[in-house]
This record gives structure tokens, C-alpha cells and sequence, in this order.
């Protein structure tokens, strides 16, 4: 079962989770963000022993610490890396009083209906075993909403809650990700569907069994309050999804008990080149500012 004390610290909620997970395709583009071009690496893991060195940076920053970051969710490569010889995940919860998570997706489907579902696990139950070991708290699992599509949502959520029930019988917190892309032009109506698929499913869980929920900063603002207030429903987070973070953390104070899961809006502005304590800096600002954010209402 998850780890009582991070279970309470994610239940309070009294901070927001870090998304330390670009994997895959999105690693050049996190490096190039922090100044780090696709020639300073000739093989795939340098590239990842690069992230690595990025993530490594953030995670031993002084205000890095459970304080306003409660938890982080880490790509598989940085769960099976070290941070100054102790494994990631237990660094982060012993050494910073962090709850580590596991992107545990291999990406998406072409769309149909609107979206794109989870690829295929074949090796899910192998993952989800090795991340318990290793002091994982959960799991967080990412698909797509492109359109306001009722049969394509619902598809969506249901394979959501299917991939969570795996991760519950594995001893593990799921968070569920169906991301709404934020540039649709049906992005309210389509957050409407979700949110009424995603209280059929809730209520079909059973008594006492929680998840956590990922979602796109809502158009309205509080939309997603039922599920906040939900009993099966452990935290609701919420993803940047493209915004800067200035408009990101103002679209967030406007929702009521969610509370940030950000990812680029986090690391906006940080960079390789920059000194120990220009980067702390700049860190110890935007964790602030998406704590003060996460905690408004």
C-alpha cells in the first residue's frame, strides 16, 4: 500500500507536484530550453544523463524541499538514476521530504474520435512492481482530448481509470492525465464531457479506493469542483498545458482546492549557464509564485 505520511502530505495538498517527466521526443526540446543545443550530445544517453544533470540541479535546490513542492513525477530513466549515489526516488523523499511519482505511459495513439488513447504497456506490470521497490508513491499516465467528441472522451476516460486500477492493484497511487489541448476551439464543451465521464467513473469506484486527477487548466473557472470534493478522489492537479506561468498560476487561483502540476511553466526561464545561485534564484521565485497559486481559494 502507499506510504501513509506521503499519502497525508498529498491528501492536504498544501503545495503543488512538480513535473519532472519530459521523456522521448520532448527531451531536446526541454534541453534546448535550458540552453542546452542537440550538439553537446552524440548518443541518446548522453542526452538522457544531460536531463538527468538538469533534474539533478532542480531537485538539490534550496527551495526545492516538501515545504511548497509536496510531490514530483519522474520519467523512468530518472527513477533508475542516482542523485549523489542515493536512488532519485528515494533522494527526493528522504533528503528534500518530496513524494515521488512515475510517468509510466509510452505515449500516444494516432487520434480518432477527437483523441489520442495510451499506447500499449506490455511491460506495465514489471514497471509498476520495480517503481514500488524502488519508493515509488504513484503513477501518472497522459492522453489527449482534441475535440469535444462524447465517444472519444468517454474512450479516454475509461482506459484512464482501467491503466489505474492496475496501478492500485500494484500497491500504487494513480494519477489519471486526460489532457484537453488548450488551442481547440470546443476546449469548454469538451471539459464539460470530461468532467461528467469522469464522475461516472468516480462513482464507480469501489468504497474507500482513490486516484488523482490530472487536467488542463479549465476555461470555467471552478469547473472542476465536483471532483475536487469527490471522496475517490484523493487531489485534483492541474498542468500548465502551454500556458507561461504568469497566465497559468493566474488561471489557477481562480479554481478552488486544485492545485499545480507544472512542467515548462516550472522550469520557464532556468538555464545551464547560469550560476548556482542565479538558478536558485530564479527557481526559488517561480516555486513561490506556483505555490501561492496552488494554494488561493
Amino acid at each position: 500500500m502507499p506510504n501513509s505520511k506521503q499519502a497525508e502530505q498529498m491528501a492536504l495538498g498544501a503545495g503543488f507536484i512538480a513535473a519532472l517527466d519530459q521523456s522521448g521526443g520532448s527531451t531536446p526540446k526541454a534541453l534546448r530550453l535550458y540552453g542546452v543545443e542537440e550538439r553537446a550530445y552524440a548518443s541518446e544517453d548522453e542526452m538522457y544523463d544531460l536531463i538527468h544533470a538538469m533534474r539533478a540541479r532542480i531537485i538539490k535546490s534550496p527551495a526545492f524541499t516538501g515545504d511548497k513542492v509536496i510531490g514530483a513525477i519522474l520519467f523512468e530513466q530518472t527513477m533508475d538514476r542516482a542523485i549523489d549515489g542515493i536512488p532519485t526516488a528515494q533522494y527526493l523523499w528522504e533528503q528534500r521530504g518530496v513524494v515521488p511519482f512515475l510517468k509510466i505511459d509510452k505515449g500516444l495513439e494516432a487520434e480518432a474520435n477527437g483523441v489520442q488513447l495510451m499506447k500499449p504497456m506490455p511491460a506495465l506490470g514489471a514497471l509498476l512492481a520495480r517503481a514500488a521497490k524502488t519508493g515509488i508513491f504513484g503513477t501518472k499516465e497522459r492522453s489527449v482530448i482534441n475535440a469535444a467528441n462524447a465517444d472519444g472522451i468517454e474512450a479516454i476516460v475509461a482506459q484512464q481509470f482501467a491503466v489505474g486500477a492496475k496501478v492500485t492493484a500494484a500497491g500504487l497511487m494513480p494519477i489519471l492525465e486526460p489532457e484537453v489541448t488548450i488551442s481547440i476551439a470546443d476546449k469548454a464543451e469538451a471539459e464539460a464531457l470530461l468532467l461528467a465521464a469522469l464522475l461516472r467513473h468516480l462513482d464507480r469506484l469501489p468504497a474507500g479506493q482513490q486516484v488523482m486527477l490530472k487536467v488542463t487548466l479549465p476555461t470555467k473557472a471552478n469547473l472542476y469542483k465536483p471532483l475536487v470534493d469527490h471522496p475517490a478522489v484523493m487531489a485534483v492537479v492541474a498542468l500548465s498545458g502551454g500556458y507561461n506561468r504568469n497566465d497559468a498560476n493566474h488561471i489557477l487561483a481562480q479554481n478552488t482546492g486544485v492545485i499545480a502540476s507544472f512542467s515548462r511553466a516550472l522550469s520557464e526561464g532556468l538555464s545551464a549557464g547560469q550560476s548556482d545561485a542565479e538558478f536558485d534564484a530564479m527557481l526559488g521565485d517561480a516555486i513561490t509564485s506556483i505555490h501561492a497559486a496552488s494554494l488561493t481559494g
